[in-house]
């Protein structure tokens, strides 16, 4: 449910609008025109005139029968909307696992960083760099659990100096024993302090940064997220 708050800006009619469809007004100047043209020595067919007719009743039936069907559907697209919208503000307060290696510093002083091992690892290292690719800060001896570890960086560099804001990738080396690379999922830990809406979507509000709702991976209790491993490196 909660992915289809981000349609917000999509017509839930537009497929009941085609382009170069005649309508009933059209059939109806062109009937009427067809009449007023017609050879007075050979009148048309009465016949073939109730049939015309008719054809433009069907016509008509048809045109109203897709005005309801797109008032309908619009009605049910807006009320389901609504319905989103309201269930996504009861997210405030939750603890929240983004997914991703993006961090965006703006004005916090840390940030919860998370990976999840598939198995045990001889070595883990973690690298995070900023916007031109060098590596600012790295950690040699980072949780090495299998699942999911956490660490908290406190926005600072190699040196102990604390980095400006921007935006900063990582990433999480783990060898197995065989001295293999493993394939390690990256995510980010937060509190949705708010939603925000707006003509592009709706967004969650964590640690100062907006994220879509399709950035997330699980939603939890605060306390569930506070009992995890923590270490800040």
């Amino acid at each position: 449910m909660i992915d289809g708050v981000n349609a917000v800006n999509q017509n839930p009619a537009g497929a009941f609008q085609p382009d170069n469809v005649m309508g009933k007004d059209d059939f109806l100047k062109l009937l009427v025109t067809q009449l007023k043209y017609q050879d007075p020595l050979s009148p048309m067919d009465g016949t073939k005139f109730a049939s015309q007719l008719a054809q433009f009743s069907s016509l008509e039936q048809l045109t109203n029968l897709n005005d309801a069907v797109q008032l309908s559907i619009d009605g049910n697209y807006y009320l389901a909307q609504s319905i989103n919208n309201t269930l996504t503000a009861t997210l405030i307060g939750k603890s929240v696992k983004l997914g991703g290696a993006t961090i965006v510093k703006s004005g916090q002083s840390n940030i919860e960083l998370g990976y999840q091992l598939p198995a045990a690892a001889s070595s883990v290292t973690i690298n995070i760099k900023d916007e031109n690719g060098n590596v600012v800060r790295t950690f040699d001896s980072p949780p090495d659990e299998v699942g999911d570890n956490k660490l908290l960086w406190d926005f600072t560099d190699n040196n102990g100096n604390e980095l400006p804001d921007g935006t900063y990738t990582f990433e999480v080396i783990a060898k197995n024993g065989s001295d293999e690379e493993m394939d390690v999922q990256l995510f980010k830990w937060g509190k949705i302090d708010g939603v925000r809406f707006s003509e592009n979507g709706t967004t969650l509000i964590v640690n100062g940064n907006e994220y879509m709702l399709s950035d997330i991976l699980e939603i939890l209790d605060v306390e569930d997220n506070n009992s995890g491993r923590l270490n800040n490196g």
